[in-house]
C-alpha cells in the first residue's frame, strides 16, 4: 500500500465517525481531487508526490461540508458540472426521474419535442435532457441569481434557452405547446427543517428546499404551471421526498384537467416521483 492510500484510509475512518454517509468514496474522491487522478489511480501516486493539503478537505468534509462544493463539480448521469455555495447539488434520487423524462419523450411521436425545466438549479436536468434527446428544444428557468450563475457555467455552449424567472409564471410564450414539463422543486416542510441532513440544511439554498408547512406548496403551483404550459397529452414529471408518494399524485386531479397521475420509485424503491398527462379535450 502507498501512502495515499494508508491516508485514504484514516480518512475513511475519520469521515464516518463523523457521520459522513459515504467514508470512503468521499475520501477516494477527494483524494483524486487533490493529487489530480482518478478514482481508480490513487495507487500510482508516488509517495514524494502526497499533498499535505488533502487533509484540509477531510477537515472540510469532517465538518459535513459537501464534497462536491469542495471539488466544485458534481457528476449528473453522463454530465459533470460545476457547483457550489448558493445552488443546489444534483442528488443521485433525481437520475431516475430524468430517466423517466427521457422514456416518456422517446415515445412520443414529435421529431423535436419541446421540453421546459421548471426549478433548474444547476441546470442537471435540462441539459441531461438536451444530452440524451438531442433532437429536443429544451428551456430552462431558474428565481435564484447565485444558482442561476452555476447553471450558466454548466449550460454554456449548449442548447438549452435559460432564462431567469419565477417557475409559476415562467415562459408565457410557450403556452399550449410544451410536450414535456419536469422539476426538481423545494419541496421539505418547513417543520422537518431540524431533521435535514447537515450537507443540504447549512450549504443548500433554502429556496431550493423548503416549500411551506406540509412541503407542496410549489408543488401545487407547479401543476398550474404545467397545465399552463402543456399541450393536450402532453406529460409533466415532478419530484418529491419519499414521504409524499401518497399526496402528489392527488394534486393532479382529472376535474383539473389531468389523467393517469401516478406515482413511481426510485432506484433505492422509495416512491420519488409522480407524473401526469395533460387530458385531451
Amino acid at each position: 500500500m502507498n501512502l495515499l492510500l494508508a491516508e485514504v484510509a484514516q480518512a475513511t475512518q475519520r469521515l464516518a465517525d463523523a457521520g459522513v454517509p459515504s467514508p470512503r468514496f468521499d475520501a477516494e474522491e477527494l483524494a483524486a481531487y487533490v493529487h489530480a487522478v482518478k478514482r481508480g489511480e490513487l495507487h500510482t501516486v508516488a509517495d514524494t508526490d502526497f499533498d499535505a493539503r488533502y487533509w484540509e478537505t477531510v477537515a472540510r468534509r469532517e465538518a459535513r461540508e459537501p464534497l462536491q462544493h469542495i471539488t466544485g463539480r458534481a457528476f449528473f448521469r453522463y454530465l459533470e458540472l460545476q457547483v457550489g455555495p448558493g445552488v443546489f447539488v444534483p442528488r443521485p434520487e433525481t437520475e431516475s426521474v430524468v430517466g423517466w423524462a427521457i422514456d416518456a419523450v422517446r415515445a412520443m411521436d414529435v421529431a423535436e419535442p419541446l421540453i421546459v425545466d421548471l426549478c433548474t438549479g444547476s441546470a442537471a436536468i435540462a441539459l441531461a435532457l438536451a444530452q440524451e434527446v438531442p433532437r429536443s428544444r429544451v428551456h430552462a428557468v431558474e428565481l435564484s441569481e447565485d444558482a442561476l450563475v452555476w447553471a450558466r457555467k454548466n449550460t454554456e455552449g449548449s442548447k438549452v434557452d435559460l432564462r431567469q424567472g419565477d417557475a409559476l409564471t415562467a415562459f408565457q410564450d410557450l403556452n399550449g405547446q410544451v410536450d414535456l414539463v419536469v422539476a426538481n422543486p423545494p419541496y421539505i416542510p418547513l417543520t422537518e427543517w431540524e431533521y435535514v441532513a447537515p450537507e443540504a440544511r447549512d450549504h443548500d439554498p433554502e429556496l431550493a428546499l423548503f416549500s411551506g408547512e406540509d412541503g407542496l406548496d410549489t408543488i401545487r403551483g407547479i401543476e398550474r404551471t404545467a397545465h399552463r404550459l402543456l399541450r393536450p397529452g402532453g406529460v409533466v414529471v415532478i419530484e418529491h421526498a419519499d414521504t409524499q408518494g401518497g399526496q402528489v399524485p392527488w394534486i393532479f386531479k382529472e376535474d383539473a384537467g389531468w389523467a393517469d397521475a401516478a406515482d413511481h420509485p426510485d432506484l433505492n424503491k422509495r416512491p420519488r416521483f409522480t407524473t401526469a398527462r395533460k387530458a385531451t379535450p
